[in-house]
């Protein structure tokens, strides 16, 4: 990083502020980080190369997560790892803690089982699209991704 955008970064900091979630300026419109515009009504948004950024991110940090709280996480293969971050991803690694038997059944091998509890679940009424498709991957190893996807 070069000199001027070293304190280009300092400046502006320090004249917008940084903050790390979304929140109203002072005109109103959705903002975050120092002063990045990202309500669509005033033309502000993300490229897709930030969103991917985002999204690799976000996917790393639910890995190491998912490591650590289910320690035989990476025994799985791909695809059925690929559900449980995806539930992770959706309702938090604590909701998807709380399908005690189901991951005890995916522990086990016992993939047609899980696949079974996670369709009889909340989740699955609340998502019932979603949850089939997790549920064939999970009972299959095979990846089900929505179409156009």
């Amino acid at each position: 990083m070069s000199e001027f955008d070293k304190q280009m970064t300092r400046l502006l900091r320090a004249e917008e502020g940084e903050v790390l979630s979304a929140y109203k300026d002072h005109l109103g419109y959705l903002t975050i980080g120092v002063g990045r515009l990202i309500d669509s009504k005033k033309g502000g948004g993300i490229t897709a190369e930030e969103s991917a950024y985002l999204l690799n991110n976000d996917i790393q940090k639910r890995l190491i997560v998912l490591e650590q709280k289910l320690t035989w996480f990476q025994s799985l293969d791909d695809a059925r790892r690929g559900v449980l971050l995806s539930m992770a991803f959706q309702m938090g690694i604590e909701g998807l803690l709380g399908f005690k038997k189901t991951l005890e059944m995916i522990r086990i091998g016992r993939y047609a089982d899980a696949a079974t509890g996670m369709l009889n679940s909340l989740w699955a009424k609340q998502t019932p699209e979603r949850a089939k498709r997790h549920a064939e991957q999970m009972r299959t190893g095979q990846w089900v991704i929505k179409v156009g996807f």
